[in-house]
């Protein structure tokens, strides 16, 4: 494996990993809100596998920037 795909392959991380990594977030929530086609965009390398890549869900997490609480979460 080579440096570069050692440093791409490290942007990825498991159900848990990002459940730890957002406060609140558990890995069931992660799964229904993949089932429900909402939440951080995620991969499926096998079928049994899901991985997360960070930037991914960084960009999620500011789509979910509120000003004030009078703000409608849909």
């Amino acid at each position: 494996m080579t440096a570069t795909t050692v440093r791409v392959l490290s942007q990825y991380r498991s159900p848990e990993d990002i459940a730890e990594m957002i406060p609140g977030m558990t890995t069931a929530k992660l799964a229904q809100l993949r089932f429900r086609g909402e939440g951080p965009r995620y991969y499926k390398p096998t079928q049994k596998t899901v991985v997360y890549d960070v930037d991914d869900v960084a960009a999620w997490m500011e789509s979910t920037a509120r000003t004030g609480t009078a703000e409608a979460v849909c």
